[in-house]
This record gives C-alpha cells, sequence and structure tokens, in this order.
C-alpha cells in the first residue's frame, strides 16, 4: 500500500490527536496512531481506552485501501521538523515495516495490525443531539475549566456539567468552594437532559476547538459521549452520578452591589496575596462608600499588606473574607472591562457578575466566603 501525504497538514492532525494517548497505556497498541486509508482518504484514529479521537485528511495520491497502526513518538518525531513537502508511505504489511520518503530522505519505522485497537464504543440511538456553535462551547468550557474539582470522593465534581433545560443549556462546574454557571439561552429543549463531561475530554476540546464558524454536534447517552466538530470527531466516556442542585447554593437576595475595574482589582489583589497567610490564603475585603479595601496579613512571619481603591457601592458597609488565590482565577476567566460583586452579608457566598452580559448568555461566578476574625 502506498500513499502521499502533505507533511504540514499530516504533522497538524497528528499533533491534535497525540494530547488524547497517555505515557503509560494498559495495552501498548494505544501509544499508536491507527492509520486508516479509504477511497483517497486518509483517517486517523488515537485513544486512551476512555477517550477516542478521530480526523481526516484529503491525499495527493494512494493506490488502495487498508489499515495499520503506527506508534505516535517516534512518527510524531519525524514529521514535526518538515518544511511543507509530500511524503509518501510504502507499507509492506507482510514485513510490518512502512518506508517513509520525503524530499531529502528516507526513514521506516515498525507497524501493527489496527485490528488488534480497541472497538469504538458509540453512543445509543436514542441518544440526545446538543447543537452548539463552535466557538461559543470553547468559550464556556475555556470559562469553566478551572472551577472543576479533584475529589476522589466526589467523582462527579471532577467534570463539566452540561444540564438542558427547557429554559436554556446551563455549562457548570464547581469545586465545592467556587462555581461557575454559564446559561446559553439560544438552546433549550422540552425534554430536560444532562451529562458531565470528564476534566480530559473538556480540556481536549478547548484546545481542538478554534475561532471559526461550524457547528459542534453532540450526541450522548447515559455513558458516553460523541462530539463531532469540523473534520473530526471525539467519543468518551461520560462522569456517571447525580450533579448536585447548582441553583440551590446561589443567593438570590443580595441588596449590597459593588461594581469595580475588573484588571485592577486582579493587580491590587495580586499585590497583596504574598502577605497572605500560606495555608489559608485569606484576604479581607472591606468596602464602605466609595472605597474597597484589602487587607492580607501572616502574623506569624509578621507581614501585613493593605490596599485600597475606588469602587462603585450601594449597600451597607461590610467586610467579607475571600481566598485570593481563587478570586484571582475568577477574575481571569471574564474579558469585561467591569465587575459586579453582589454580597448579602460576610456568611453567605459573594457573586460575580460581568457588567455587560455576552449575547444570548448568563454568566454567573459564585465564590464562597472565608471566615475572618474582626
Amino acid at each position: 500500500m502506498r500513499f502521499t501525504v502533505s507533511s504540514t497538514a499530516l504533522s497538524s492532525k497528528l499533533n491534535a490527536l497525540s494530547r488524547v494517548i497517555n505515557s503509560k497505556n494498559s495495552l501498548p497498541i494505544l501509544a499508536d496512531f491507527v492509520f486508516d486509508i479509504q477511497g483517497g482518504v486518509l483517517h486517523l484514529t488515537a485513544s486512551d481506552s476512555e477517550n477516542v479521537m478521530k480526523t481526516q485528511l484529503e491525499l495527493a495520491e494512494s493506490n488502495g485501501d487498508g489499515r495499520f497502526a503506527i506508534g505516535n513518538h517516534d512518527l510524531l518525531e519525524a514529521v514535526k521538523g518538515f518544511s511543507e513537502q509530500p511524503i509518501t508511505f510504502d507499507v509492506d504489511q507482510q514485513a510490518n515495516i512502512a518506508k517513509i520518503s520525503y524530499q531529502n530522505g528516507l526513514f521506516s519505522l515498525p507497524v501493527e495490525n489496527a485490528d488488534e485497537f480497541p472497538m469504538t464504543q458509540g453512543v445509543s440511538d436514542s441518544a440526545t443531539v446538543i447543537t452548539i456553535p463552535n466557538a461559543l462551547l470553547a468559550e464556556n468550557i475555556n470559562r469553566s475549566l478551572f472551577a472543576t474539582a479533584q475529589d476522589e470522593l466526589r467523582p462527579v465534581m471532577n467534570g463539566v456539567y452540561f444540564d438542558l433545560t427547557p429554559e436554556c443549556l446551563a455549562i457548570v462546574a464547581s469545586d465545592g468552594h467556587k462555581l461557575v454557571r454559564n446559561k446559553i439561552l439560544t438552546i433549550h429543549s422540552e425534554q430536560p437532559a444532562s451529562f458531565i463531561l470528564p476534566k480530559k475530554p473538556a480540556s481536549l476540546l478547548k484546545n481542538l476547538l478554534g475561532k471559526d464558524g461550524g457547528d459542534v454536534i453532540i450526541r450522548f447517552d447515559e455513558r458516553n459521549a460523541q462530539i463531532s466538530y469540523g473534520d473530526g470527531e471525539l467519543t468518551c466516556r461520560l462522569i456517571e452520578g447525580r450533579y448536585p442542585n447548582y441553583n440551590s447554593v446561589i443567593p438570590q437576595n443580595n441588596p449590597n452591589q459593588l461594581t469595580v475595574d475588573r484588571l485592577a482589582l486582579q493587580a491590587a489583589l495580586r499585590r497583596v496575596q504574598p502577605f497572605a497567610n500560606d495555608s489559608s490564603n485569606l484576604i479581607r475585603f472591606h468596602v464602605e462608600g466609595g472605597t474597597l479595601q484589602l487587607d492580607a496579613e501572616d502574623y506569624d512571619f509578621s507581614k501585613t499588606a493593605t490596599e485600597r481603591m475606588s469602587c462603585e457601592y450601594n449597600g451597607q458597609p461590610m467586610s467579607i473574607g475571600f481566598k485570593g488565590s481563587s478570586f484571582i482565577e475568577i477574575l481571569g476567566n471574564f474579558d469585561c472591562q467591569e465587575v459586579i460583586l453582589q454580597l448579602a452579608d460576610p456568611s453567605r457566598a459573594g457573586l460575580v457578575l460581568p457588567s455587560e452580559q455576552p449575547e444570548n448568555q448568563d454568566v454567573l461566578m459564585l465564590m464562597m466566603p472565608m471566615l475572618i476574625n474582626d
């Protein structure tokens, strides 16, 4: 079997697929890429047994159909240094060898029988389907991923929750201390459905989805999801279990509202955070009139820091404690100029919202308070 392909196109596809492959695998063949040539099109597959990624590209030439598997590391190293040029694969499946020739040379690599590669478990015919614009899904995953947990006791918290309701599609992540809830108001269904996407496939999608147009089609059932985008497809096993009722932890009546420049607050927090206690990372927010005061202290090492900044505030004077590093993360996942901090009292969660919501979306982040000694 012989075929010719663009070096840069192949390198780009293999680099994207390689992100799914683990450094250590339960089956040796899971360290391979599967090449499947059908009718002048090369179909590429990689897997870690729970997540399967597929993509395809047109071949410049091919003289037949066939399948084989080839080790990812050596092939990636070989093709990534090429300038744009045609490279030709001559595959001898009897001798289990592939000779790969290019403009100035040739190398050979062993190949394996692709039939040993684990089969993909697809989704059932009764799967729920969600269609969502490519850039919108990327934006929402990017905004949510940082809030997922790493909790062995509650694995449902370790993923991004997609909650399809008659009102909207909510994309939610929480580690119990912070929470992100994105509502996409243009996507809804009379038949409610939900799934929990694990962190690894969510991270893969974050890197794969671009700002280009087109839609992503998500088909999911109780166990698996199949996500189709552009010329690629990701099939993954879902986290099973019931996600907590995230709406119940969002306080509804927050009469104290603070509006402040997002980047200025983020910079101020970065300056005072090194003076906070290492174990608690507690920053005290005191807001009164048009002034927000940030205080950090670590009496074990005789360190304190205070910074004041102007803001707009309509509410009672209040002091409330937040974990500095988490608050910096929350601010970093907005892209608006100003944020609104809604507060009820020092013992209840604070809500952080953009001053202007993205079109047809409702974005909210929540931060649990920390106990402060007045």
